[in-house]
């Protein structure tokens, strides 16, 4: 990534010295198709003109492009040299008048690795499908343009394409002459425009309302996917949530959709789960199920197509000024990814789904090295691109969950519409959003922004129960603590749940008080004299942003009896507390592991389970002591099965087995029922084993040699299709065989020939949990590639290389020293690349004080 970043330094310079006044782009992407003409990338012609005016006449700035080639460039009609202007990424621009005109002709080059205009060929019919991905800053590799947040402008766009495709943009377009021509946008940042092209399958529908001054809204909806996958496309569902999204969303904002048209595109090879271009949303198409999927896909489906629609108003017509504010929009939205569905969708349950699943998400982030204050120090555009993470997205959302509960629904959603109307086509900081609550709230946001917004960590809440000689609750306190690291404590808004068994034999709340916990110790009045609990959860309805532990009577009573807490959410929050108890070595995997298995089948929200089953393997494969893995392993096995052959035929909840047993299975008789149900000599009432679930089955039996190649091939005849071909590169890469981890190293390591979709699946199928051994002697490649890698190669393959290639396998105080020596050796290497070996270093570590933990059980 030499020369391509962008401090925000630089970014504030400029913005003060330029303000943009359109952009107009002519690509022309024929070259899309065919034999790639000469050596070198295949690329595409980028004509890009902006207007553009300078306060400082006489002055100079710069425009970003990375590009092979640059064929001409003219600055108010004065032609200037490619040779002595371009760089590579930045184009000098000297002597700028007040009003200015920038001409640039450029040859871009098509993208392998889902940054900037990505190509993609696919292998079942052959066909071309184009899509852009921009955001941080990738438009450069696609159009001329200055690439910052707060230098937005109206864009147009036109495109040459094959005779056969259709285009899209943001704006309305059609074909004329040949060529596509889109209407002019709004003002909008560089990274959400969009251009997607090729032959999809296109379905449209429509959207009306009728608005408040008696006009009516009209929005023209359409979803795309290539025609491979167009049998599995549920449009229909697709729109169902949209115009529920489009309804709740104009109930409450207050502020007519503003961009035209709503597309929704599903696309190949995407990095990420989906972006919120206006008037073009991208998804990754891995959101249209092949197979049969539970509930929970389609309930994460919905929340991702309402966290896109939801930025259209927070961060596409109000957009933060610099990545620092990022959270501005990203976590609004992930907090209106749930609000929404919960509100406007079948999928009332979300907020279950967000307590355990997007919150642990949030835990494990701010408690690495890394973690940083919501409102985030952004120094350039590689800190930008890893603060993508799980304190902007889901800890951000968190606390804004709490907020809501601190000023009150109406209070914030009527900031919210003060913040649209006020700061329209615009950008803002953090100010600008805590002045518009203040006003509508009256409390003082400044003192709870310095409290969650401008601080990290995460705090415990341990409750304190006294009681009195007639065994009735004498006081109750919440205990908070923080890490040492990161002191701080914080005013929590809390519900506190006590729960006792019924006659019946179920785990009921009998009583419940809301307090401000605020310092090191908050005593709960409203609780004294109420009977005794046998359980006390300190955020009980999850108001909070904390790691709930348990007092020793509340923990015996999860031991024996999590599967008898009748509600939901309630068990939710137990377990999530349970796995940070775990991960926290302050409760053995074995015991985690028993936990699931002796309450996870009663368990009656899907995602919660199929939640626990990522956690039962994780805690096996990383907290479960070396010496205990054989036989903790041996005991999911035989419990996933066990839950699969009762499990009502047909269910999700049989799927979810299914799936977890394979991920499970290790012993001779495991893989032949793999190997049976594949093949149909064995058969599990109501189980259809799909063709996911086929290749789902396969990975277990490559992994322990007992599907080879001659077998993986046949596989992907029998699915011959992008999605297949990336399952198959998966198992190819799982086998064991130092040969194959020779080749799978060398084609992600060594070579950028595999695209980023294909680099993903090898890395994922590299790293096996039962061949530690056989990829031991990659560590010392590791820490001797990934300076070079990240230098040489994009920041997306970059990151995936140096995530999913750390030893994390190879769990022992040697890695954990060989890091230290990396670290310390490289005290100069890009702050990024630090960053992540840092936090696998940390992962590192916490999963050994897990083992130390498990093996001091085991010798109880």
């Amino acid at each position: 990534m030499p020369g391509e970043n962008l401090s925000r330094d630089e970014a504030r310079e400029r913005a003060a010295l330029l303000s943009v006044d359109g952009y107009e782009v002519s690509l022309d992407v024929r070259s899309a198709v065919g034999d790639a003409e000469g050596e070198g990338p295949r690329t595409f012609r980028s004509v890009t003109t902006i207007r553009f005016r300078c306060n400082e006449p006489g002055a100079s700035s710069f425009a970003d492009l990375i590009a092979p080639s640059v064929t001409a460039v003219s600055l108010n009609g004065r032609d200037l040299d490619p040779s002595e202007v371009f760089d590579g990424s930045r184009i000098a621009l000297e002597d700028l008048a007040a009003d200015n005109e920038l001409v640039v002709d450029a040859q871009c080059a098509y993208s392998r690795t889902g940054e900037g205009l990505h190509r993609f060929v696919d292998p079942e019919d052959g066909e071309v499908y184009l899509y852009t991905q921009y955001e941080p800053a990738d438009s450069r590799r696609v159009f001329a343009g200055f690439e910052q947040p707060d230098l937005k402008a109206p864009f147009r766009f036109e495109v040459r394409a094959p005779e056969a495709w259709t285009v899209w943009s943001n704006g309305a377009g059609d074909r004329t002459d040949g060529v596509w021509r889109f209407a002019e946008t709004k003002p909008i940042s560089t990274y959400i425009t969009c251009v997607v092209a090729g032959p999809y399958h296109y379905v449209t529908d429509s959207y009306e309302r009728l608005l408040e001054d008696g006009t009516r809204l009209e929005i023209p909806l359409g979803a795309m996917c290539r025609k491979g996958l167009a049998p599995h496309f549920d449009a229909d569902d697709v729109f169902l949530i949209t115009k529920q999204g489009l309804d709740f969303f104009h109930d409450h904002f207050d502020y007519p959709y503003p961009f035209g048209k709503y597309d929704q595109a599903f696309v190949p090879e995407y990095n990420l789960g989906a972006m919120e271009n206006p008037g073009m949303v991208t998804f990754r198409e891995e959101y249209i199920f092949r197979g049969k999927v539970t509930r929970a896909s389609y309930e994460g489906r919905a929340n991702t197509i309402l966290h896109e629609m939801a930025h259209m108003w927070f961060g596409d017509l109000v957009t933060m000024e610099w990545w620092d504010d990022l959270w501005l929009k990203e976590s609004f939205a992930d907090f209106m990814g749930a609000f929404a569905n919960v509100g406007a969708t079948r999928f009332k349950d979300a907020w279950i789904t967000f307590a355990i699943r997007r919150k642990a998400w949030a835990y494990r982030a701010d408690q690495l090295p890394s973690t940083h204050p919501i409102t985030a120090d952004i120094r350039d555009l590689e800190d930008a691109k890893l603060n993508f993470d799980g304190i902007t997205y889901a800890k951000g959302a968190s606390v804004l969950k709490q907020l809501v509960a601190y000023v009150g629904q109406d209070a914030f959603m009527e900031g919210a519409r003060r913040y649209f109307k006020r700061h329209a086509y615009g950008n803002t900081r953090l100010s600008d959003l805590l002045s518009v609550l203040e006003e509508t709230s009256g409390r003082d946001m400044a003192a709870w922004a310095r409290s969650w917004l401008q601080t990290a960590g995460v705090n415990s809440l341990t409750p304190q129960v006294l009681l009195s000689a007639e065994g009735r609750v004498d006081e109750l306190a919440v205990v908070q603590e923080a890490a040492e690291s990161h002191p701080e404590l914080r005013p929590h808004r809390v519900a506190v749940g006590l729960y006792r068994r019924t006659g019946e034999g179920t785990l009921e709340r009998y009583a419940r008080a809301e307090v401000d916990v605020d310092g090191p110790r908050t005593v709960v009045a409203e609780l004294a004299g109420a009977e005794a609990p046998e359980l006390v959860l300190v955020n009980d309805d999850d108001l909070t942003y904390c790691k709930t532990r348990f007092d020793t009577t509340s923990l015996a009573t999860l031991r024996e009896h999590l599967g008898s807490l009748t509600d939901p959410l309630a068990r939710a929050l137990c377990w999530s507390a349970l796995w940070n108890m775990t991960r926290d070595a302050l409760l053995p995997a074995r015991d985690f592991a028993g936990l699931v298995l002796r309450f996870a089948g009663r368990e009656s929200d899907i995602g919660v389970l199929q939640m626990l089953h990522a956690w039962a393997g994780s805690a096996l494969v990383h907290y479960v002591a070396p010496e205990g893995r054989e036989a903790v392993g041996r005991l999911l096995g035989e419990g996933a099965l066990r839950e699969l052959r009762d499990a009502a035929p047909g269910s999700e909840q049989q799927l979810a087995w299914a799936r977890f047993f394979a991920a499970v299975a290790s012993d001779q008789a495991e893989l032949a029922l793999l190997r049976g149900l594949l093949e149909g000599t064995e058969k599990i009432d109501g189980l259809d084993v799909d063709q996911e679930l086929r290749w789902a089955f396969l990975e277990p039996l490559a992994a322990h040699g007992e599907a080879g190649e001659d077998v993986l091939a046949a596989e992907l005849a029998r699915d011959d299709t992008a999605s297949g071909k990336r399952h198959q590169v998966r198992c190819l890469a799982a086998r064991p065989s130092a040969a194959v981890k020779a080749q799978a190293w060398a084609q992600v390591v060594e070579s950028d020939a595999l695209s980023n979709a294909l680099v993903e699946a090898t890395i994922a199928g590299f790293a096996q949990a039962s061949q530690r051994e056989l990829i031991a002697p990659y560590a010392e490649k590791y820490f001797a590639a990934i300076e070079r890698v990240w230098n040489e190669r994009s920041i997306q393959i970059g990151m995936d290389v140096v995530r999913g290639l750390f030893p994390s396998l190879r769990d022992s105080q040697d890695t954990l020293d060989a890091t230290d020596a990396w670290l310390s050796a490289h005290e100069k290497a890009a702050p990024a690349l630090r960053r992540l070996v840092l936090e696998a270093r940390d992962d590192l570590a916490r999963a050994l004080r897990g083992q130390a933990c498990d093996a001091a059980a085991a010798g109880r």
